[in-house]
Order: C-alpha cells, then sequence, then structure tokens
C-alpha cells in the first residue's frame, strides 16, 4: 500500500477544510492575512498540478532541467526582491546575487564529489531545496535590514556624524538584527530528528532507501543550507549597506 495520500475528492475536502480554518483565524485574530491564507493556498494547489504534470518531461531531460532550474532561480530572486522592496523594479534585482552565490558552489561540490548523483531526479529537488532556502533568507535579512535602519535612523545618522563610512554605519545598526534571518534554519539543523523529519529525509525514506541513507541524504541538505544561507545573509547584508537594495522610504532617502 502506497504511503502517499490518495489523490480525490476526500483530499481536496481536506485541504480546502485547513485552509479555510486557517484564513477564519487569521481574520479573527485581526492579523489581516485572512485572504493571502486562501490565495496562496489555491496557488500552491495549482502551481504543484502544474509541476507534477511538467515534471516527468522535464526529468527526461538534462537541459528542461536545466532550465527548469534556472526558472526556479529567476521565481526566487523575483520573489525575495518583492519581499524586500516591495516592487520588481528597480534594486530588487540585486537579489540575485546572494542568492547564486550561496547556491552555485554548495551544489557544484556535491555534484562534483558525486555525493549527489548527476542525474536529473537527484539533481532537480536538492536545487530546488537550496534555491527555497537562499530565496527566504535573502528576502528575510533584506527587509529586517532596511526596517532596522528606518526606523533607527538616528543611530545611522550619528555614526556617520562620528566619522564612519555610510557602509560602516548601516551595518553597526542591521548587522545583529539580520542575523535573525539565519534562526529557522539553525533550529530546524539543532532539532533534526528530535523534533522535525524534514522533507529530504521523508521523501528518501518513501521512495524506498534505508533509514541510514535518508539520513544522509538530510544530513547533507541541512549543512549545505546552513553554508548557502549563510553566504546569502552576508551578501544581502553588504548589498544593502552599499545602498545596492534600497525601496522607497528607506533610511537613505528620509
Amino acid at each position: 500500500m502506497s504511503a502517499a495520500p490518495q489523490v480525490g475528492p476526500l483530499l481536496a475536502l481536506v485541504l480546502g477544510s485547513l485552509a479555510v480554518v486557517a484564513a477564519v483565524l487569521a481574520r479573527l485574530g485581526g492579523l489581516g492575512l485572512g485572504r493571502d491564507m486562501l490565495v496562496v493556498s489555491v496557488r500552491a494547489a495549482v502551481q504543484l498540478t502544474v509541476v507534477s504534470l511538467l515534471i516527468a518531461a522535464v526529468l527526461r531531460s538534462a537541459g528542461l532541467t536545466a532550465a527548469f532550474i534556472a526558472g526556479m532561480v529567476v521565481i526566487a530572486v523575483v520573489t525575495a526582491g518583492r519581499r524586500i522592496t516591495g516592487s520588481l523594479r528597480g534594486s530588487g534585482w540585486w537579489t540575485a546575487l546572494p542568492i547564486v552565490a550561496g547556491v552555485a558552489p554548495v551544489l557544484g561540490l556535491l555534484l562534483a564529489s558525486a555525493l549527489v548523483p548527476a542525474r536529473t531526479v537527484s539533481v532537480l529537488p536538492i536545487a530546488g531545496i537550496f534555491i527555497g532556502g537562499a530565496m527566504s533568507a535573502t528576502g528575510l535579512t533584506g527587509r529586517r535590514a532596511l526596517d532596522e535602519l528606518t526606523a533607527r535612523r538616528g543611530e545611522y545618522e550619528g555614526g556617520l556624524a562620528l566619522g564612519l563610512l555610510p557602509r560602516d554605519a548601516a551595518l553597526e545598526v542591521c548587522r545583529s538584527s539580520a542575523a535573525l534571518a539565519l534562526f529557522p534554519v539553525l533550529d530546524q539543523t539543532r532539532t533534526v530528528g528530535l523534533v522535525t523529519l524534514p522533507g529530504a529525509f521523508v521523501g528518501v525514506l518513501l521512495g524506498g532507501a534505508d533509514p541510514v541513507e535518508a539520513g544522509a541524504v538530510q544530513l547533507l541538505v541541512l549543512i549545505g543550507l546552513l553554508a548557502i544561507e549563510s553566504v546569502a545573509v552576508l551578501i544581502t547584508l553588504e548589498l544593502v549597506a552599499r545602498g545596492r537594495i534600497d525601496r522607497a522610504g528607506s533610511y537613505r532617502r528620509l
């Protein structure tokens, strides 16, 4: 018997009910995210349906797999850029640098060492996990850094008055808050196997591998994410401090 849930009306009913519950709770709690809960749930269902139909064809070709991964990077850049700047225009495209600089070396190392087989079915899911982690770290870092610099404008200007360069004054204000972007991956790594069984472990286990192999894959993913997100956070922080990533109404424009 398959360990995966059976696709059908019951699955749709359960998923729809959970989405409605989340939306109602968000609305009753005054979080202002009720509509977003429903929208992202529907969007996730549509996206995964389309991807499920495409993925079999994509995995048959190394070229199509590479193109699919490139598309994932573009979407990650757009998402992180909008999260930080609120717009697809202007400096949001700088988020490509921390995302690519974080993912490319780690994924390249795993492939070059043959720890991840150079097969499309192996590369695509791990690349997706890595790109998603870099996207989240970049978006959180940029948003927190700009929010902190705007809220603590006086401290930033005080640093300038003391003779600090704009970059150094900005880093003094926003570095500690931007580091919070690493807490999710730190907590996930710290509690893996004790509190959570992450997706890579479960996926490999359901695919027929033994628990030791599944644990090895998950460890590669988690430690890889630590390196990737550290790179993404540091580069994003540097870009914000140098004014490359900015937004209307930020500390430099007040």
